[in-house]
């Protein structure tokens, strides 16, 4: 493991959350017509602007940790996937369409190279996830992304990549607004966001896949229980879903960009309309939509991938350049740390051993990197 540990600011809010969520539980990436950069305030209402007191999501305590590099060197590091429980992970690299593993020892060593990938603007290898041995991808190819699934051999230290089977393909695509993260949810299904691929309007077809979450099969097969019959939608009417995560009692949120005026965080229910691109943030309940919880000046956003943690919701925010922590029986509140310190975050995940991982985006041509970039930044949360 890479030991250089780098002070950051305090840390008490975070674990804060984490503490309050234990006791509890016991257009484009920032759009390339936005200015790159901005810095965030957490805001307290879904339109208003205030941050919140980090005493107030607990009572007592526990001040939180230093950061520690995990990993770096990366280039343009997408998704994190951790792979047991300890430090190994695989992670995909967008431009390169790599997939690498980080060992413990936290060194990377190259797994493999995912076929027929075209990256440009925000296209490339995007989502990963993990189910029953099998790795599952999310990448933009010739004639559309696609989600392939792929048998992991071999074990910690020496994973390789055999044989790739089609999950589902031909969904929309461009050199922005491609969504491309994928999870499994609580209920053993895939979900995938789908971005709306520059055509805001096909966000309201439900014939059109662009600008939905979808539910599938592990073998790419419309699932009993889906709102539309025949129809891989779960929801509709998002513009470019990045973050999909579960609280404990099943509750689905999801981050999205917005176009020039909101960024969102929602709660994800079947078969309801999130309104782009009649909508974009809040009033949109008198027309049939579903409001966000949550909302950001989309200079002080740009949210990214989504990670639950006993029941606190993290964001990782690219334009942002923060992870804001919402606890999730309070979405309309939330607190954000490190502004600033490490530039453009793409990802956020539950590390080992109490820790929370977060991903830098900092090589892609948008951000500034600076030596050492891009990164895995793990940081401890308090347990009570």
């Amino acid at each position: 493991m890479h030991t250089t540990a780098r002070t950051r600011r305090a840390l008490s809010a975070l674990g804060a959350f984490a503490a309050a969520a234990l006791v509890l539980a016991a257009c484009t990436d920032d759009d390339d017509a936005r200015t790159l950069e901005g810095r965030a305030t957490a805001t307290s209402s879904p339109s208003s602007s205030a941050t919140t007191p980090a005493a107030s999501a607990a009572g007592q305590l526990e001040p939180g940790g230093e950061t520690t590099d995990i990993a770096t060197g990366l280039d343009a590091p997408w998704s994190v996937v951790r792979t047991g429980d300890g430090g190994d992970a695989l992670i995909s690299e967008r431009d390169s369409a790599t997939v690498l593993e980080l060992t413990g020892a936290g060194k990377t060593r190259e797994v493999g190279t995912i076929a027929g990938v075209r990256h440009g603007g925000e296209g490339g290898l995007l989502g990963l996830a993990l189910h029953e041995g099998d790795l599952f991808v999310y990448s933009t190819g010739d004639d559309g992304n696609r989600i392939q699934r792929y048998d992991l051999s071999g074990s910690a230290g020496s994973y390789a990549l055999g044989d790739a089977t089609t999950v589902i393909d031909g969904l929309p695509s461009n050199s922005f607004h491609n969504g491309g993260r994928i999870a499994f949810g609580p209920d053993g299904m895939l979900y995938a966001s789908v971005g709306d691929a520059g055509t805001g309007s096909d966000a309201q077809d439900r014939d059109s896949l662009a600008g939905k979450i979808l539910r599938l099969t592990p073998d790419g097969q419309v699932p009993g229980g889906n709102p539309f019959p025949g129809s891989p939608v779960w929801s509709l009417g998002h513009r470019n879903v990045q973050g999909m995560g579960w609280t404990a009692d099943g509750t689905m949120f999801a981050s999205e960009f917005g176009q020039d005026t909101w960024d969102e965080l929602n709660v994800i229910e079947k078969g309801r309309d999130y309104g782009w691109p009649e909508v974009e943030g809040t009033g949109g309940t008198s027309k049939g939509f579903v409001d966000p919880v949550q909302q950001w000046a989309t200079d002080d956003a740009s949210p990214s991938g989504l990670a639950v943690i006993d029941d606190t919701v993290f964001i990782a925010n690219l334009q942002g350049e923060v992870v804001r922590a919402v606890p999730a029986d309070a979405p309309s509140t939330s607190t954000e740390y490190f502004a600033g310190d490490f530039g453009r975050i793409r990802t956020v995940l539950e590390g080992p051993e109490g820790a929370l991982w977060f991903v830098t985006n900092n090589t892609d041509g948008r951000g500034d990197p600076t030596d050492g970039d891009d990164r895995i930044v793990s940081v401890p949360l308090a347990t009570s």
